[in-house]
């Protein structure tokens, strides 16, 4: 397929997003950028781009052999891939197996409390109002997302965590919650979407609860890009070689 970079469509907190001379496809490029509190929190993490890129490329694929259909076409560069072009549903989905995060400060739990199955959130894309929890009711409502997008969203979504929570428990990281974001093709199917990176999941170590993840960053527990780049080396077995 011959396709030709052009123009920016979108600039995120983590990615870019340009236009390509096919209509169906557009170019997705990962940034070193890390953000926290909604951008209040924000600094340039060396490395990290290619990181997030090589990681979530190789999840998507594990994720493909379950079944589960996303918009990744081609990796292009260390930081950049060939994506369907889809309308992404304003509707995150968020696994958790374990309390974390807002979950433990809304309902006052320990954080590490293991959940007796995973439990599916569902959450706003909206910055303007810090992505508040959702109700499939209020999502249907307000057009957001059809029923059955949400039924089928869940469901893909937990099977990407049955194969999530084997592939880092063979890696001895437990896989504690994790964002997926879905979006529409023009001919009406549902992809998975956007990325699965230590952006937006929590990955502890298992004994030591060590975090593997973006918290590194919103809590001050360490060095971002040694951390990615150590869990680099455990997903593929040898170090990131020198950009």
């Amino acid at each position: 397929m011959a396709w030709t970079k052009q123009e920016q469509l979108y600039d995120g907190k983590s990615k870019r997003v340009h236009t390509t001379t096919s209509p169906d496809h557009v170019v997705v490029e990962f940034k070193d950028d890390a953000t926290a509190f909604n951008g209040v929190k924000h600094a340039l993490i060396g490395d990290k781009a290619r990181v997030n890129q090589a990681i979530s490329a190789h999840l998507f694929g594990k994720v493909a052999e379950a079944g589960v259909r996303h918009h990744l076409v081609e990796v292009i560069s260390d930081t950049e891939w060939l994506c369907e072009k889809v309308e992404i549903i304003p509707v995150e989905v968020v696994v958790r197996n374990y309390c974390a995060g807002s979950l433990a400060k809304r309902y006052g739990r320990e954080e590490g409390e293991a959940l007796p199955w995973p439990l599916v959130e569902y959450f706003y894309k909206s910055d303007a109002l810090n992505d508040p929890l959702l109700g499939a009711d209020v999502a249907v409502l307000f057009g957001w997302a059809k029923r059955w997008e949400l039924a089928f969203m869940t469901e893909q979504a937990l099977a990407v965590n049955d194969v999530l929570r084997g592939f880092w428990s063979d890696l001895g990281v437990d896989l504690v919650d994790f964002k997926l974001e879905f979006g529409r093709t023009a001919d009406g199917r549902v992809l998975l979407a956007d990325e699965i990176t230590p952006d937006g999941s929590r990955l502890w170590e298992k004994g030591t609860r060590k975090r593997f993840d973006k918290d590194v960053f919103r809590r001050d527990l360490g060095d971002l890009g040694d951390t990615y780049r150590e869990l680099y080396a455990k997903v593929f077995g040898e170090a990131l070689a020198s950009a």
